[in-house]
Formats: structure tokens, C-alpha cells, sequence
């Protein structure tokens, strides 16, 4: 069945509960998330083939990050949008999405007192994976080995999920797949690293909103969608593949900044769509960051700007289309 979002865990109908879930932030679904979810899929499976028949499969996140509730000042970190995140995990089986709320009342809960309340009675869990490093309850009092002896008191298994790490050619175990690694990566202008702990490209999804237009007066008209909530990438000209509303897929060279040669405006991905020339505006479309080209530069001159173009042209269609 497709997957169903549910942003509530008081009163649920009889079908949004009794699932096998996988508990975390799962921001950016990467490797090391899908190890978790896989084992709350294995133990879904299993339980499912007892009497009584299939138990969902179901993932349990929160909205906003908890982050957000305790330093609302810090600076935009998020992976995907709630789409891209229910995308990705519908790719993974997955049947429930608990979103849930997270406020004050979410906050307030003890560890024992989350397990009862939002675990136990409101979602009537079978299966709780976790990762090796969970934390959860006020003051971050709950771990993985906490969350055992709880599914022990109140009749649900529990597994935890071991850390997912590279391994090198000579078979050395390298750092852990993480969120704040997949940051740091982009950051640093490696969205190939970015791309390799999550398991596809990091993307950037957004409605195209109007911009200045004078990349079509100069010749390449450009998608323009906002970074908003997004970790704020390494600045600079990226070849990028770009999915419509439609499905198709469209190769490209973006330039992600502040445009400081024609006036300077909030960060935003500026997409250019090669062999493309159709209306986008107040369409939704979602990014690839395949390959950091250069850093974002201040040209002199409109000409010399237009010439960095052509060669960024050049050197992003060796890349995301090669033979044109």
C-alpha cells in the first residue's frame, strides 16, 4: 500500500497502530537510517507471519526537529523536505510515517513516560529498531540499551541497529554514515561524499519563483527556488540533474549563492536546464547536486560573466551529459 503520513499519536484508527517502527530523526534517510529501518522491516515481516496477519512497517520522526524547539537560532540544517523524506522512505516499504508533533507536551515526557504514553498507548508498537546511538526523553535520559528493558515491561521486541561506516579497499572500517557527516560534506563542496552516505545525491526541492531574468536576456534562462530550511551548501556553480513535475529528468549547471555580480539577493539555486525552454514558474521541482564545479565569483563585467558560463556549460555536460 502507499504510504500514509500520520501527524498525530492520541486517538489513532485501528490501521495507524500495531506496526514494527523504526525510531529516529532519520533526517536525510541515509545508509546508516536504512540499516535501522531494514531491521524494523525484517522483525515486521516476521511478526506479520504469525496469526493475526501483516503487521505495517512504520517509521517514527518528529516535526519540527527537536533541534528547532531547543536552539531556534541556530542556522538552517535539514536534509530533505517532509516530501522528500516520505518519498524516500516509501521507497524503503515503509507504510506508516508517524510525523509527530513536537512541542512542549513532546518535551516535557521522560523517557519512561515517551515509551508509555506515545509508544505504548497511543501507537500500540510491536517492534521498536533504534540506532545504536538513540537517545530519547526529556533531557535525552533514553538510550538503546533503555529502550530493551522497556520493550521487555510492556510487551514489545526491540533491535538495535549497529553503526554503518565506509570500508576501505585494504578492509579498515572508516567513519560512521551520520547526518553531520553528509553537512560537513556539503559544506566542503563534496557533494559526491554527501552523495555516497546517503546512498543517492543530496537535492534541493522548491517552487521556481521569478527572479531577475536576466539570465534569459543573456541566454540561459535559469529555474530559480529558494534554499529556505536547507543546510546551506558550499556556495558556487554545481552540474546538477533536475526531475519535473512530469518525471523527466533534465541535466544542468546551477549556480547556488547570493548572485553578488548582479545584485545581491537571498541564497537560492539558479538552474540552468540545458536544451530546455518551457514555463516553470510556480512548479515544484527537486535538484541533484552532482558535482562542485567552482566557488561562487564576482565578475567584473556582464562579458566575462557570460564567458565563466560557457565554460561551466562545458564542463557540467561532461559530467551529467556527456555526448551533447
Amino acid at each position: 500500500m502507499p504510504l500514509k503520513t500520520v501527524h498525530a499519536w492520541k486517538d489513532l484508527a485501528p490501521e495507524e497502530r500495531g506496526a514494527s517502527v523504526a525510531l529516529g530523526n532519520f533526517d536525510g534517510v541515509h545508509r546508516g537510517h536504512q540499516q535501522v529501518i531494514a531491521q524494523a522491516a525484517k522483525a515486521a515481516l516476521a511478526k506479520g507471519s504469525a496469526p493475526g496477519g501483516k503487521t505495517p512497517l512504520g517509521v517514527v520522526t518528529f516535526d519540527p526537529h527537536p533541534r528547532r524547539l531547543f536552539r531556534p537560532t541556530e542556522p538552517a540544517f535539514k536534509l530533505m523536505t517532509h516530501g522528500q523524506q516520505a518519498r524516500a522512505l516509501g521507497g524503503l516499504g515503509v507504510d506508516l510515517l508517524y510525523l509527530l508533533p513536537f512541542d512542549f507536551e513532546m518535551a516535557s515526557f521522560g523517557d519512561r513516560e515517551f515509551v508509555e504514553k506515545v509508544l505504548v498507548e497511543g501507537l500500540g508498537v510491536r517492534h521498536v529498531a533504534v540506532g545504536f546511538d538513540i537517545s530519547f526523553g526529556r533531557g535525552r535520559s533514553g538510550s538503546a540499551e533503555l529502550m530493551k528493558v522497556y520493550g521487555a515491561e510492556y510487551g514489545f521486541t526491540v533491535s538495535v541497529a549497529e553503526p554503518v561506516a565506509d570500508v576501505s579497499e585494504e578492509g579498515r572500517e572508516g567513519e560512521k554514515f551520520s547526518s553531520t557527516g553528509v553537512r560537513d560534506a556539503l559544506r566542503d563542496g563534496r557533494p559526491d561524499q554527501a552523495a555516497h552516505i546517503l546512498g543517492r545525491p543530496f537535492a534541493i526541492e522548491g517552487v521556481v519563483r521569478r527572479g531577475q531574468q536576466l539570465g534569459r536576456q543573456l541566454g540561459f534562462p535559469t529555474a530559480n527556488v529558494e534554499v529556505e530550511d536547507y543546510v546551506v551548501p558550499k556556495l558556487g556553480v554545481y552540474a546538477t540533474r533536475t526531475r519535473l513535475p512530469d518525471g523527466r529528468e533534465v541535466p544542468g549547471v546551477a549556480n547556488l549563492g547570493n548572485n553578488p555580480t548582479t545584485g545581491m539577493v537571498e541564497t537560492r539555486l539558479e538552474t540552468w536546464l540545458f536544451d530546455f525552454d518551457e514555463d516553470l514558474y510556480g512548479q515544484i521541482i527537486e535538484t541533484d547536486l552532482v558535482a562542485f564545479l567552482r566557488p561562487e565569483l564576482k565578475f567584473d563585467s556582464l562579458e566575462l560573466m557570460i564567458e565563466q558560463i560557457r565554460r561551466d556549460e562545458q564542463a557540467a555536460r561532461a559530467i551529467v551529459a556527456p555526448g551533447f
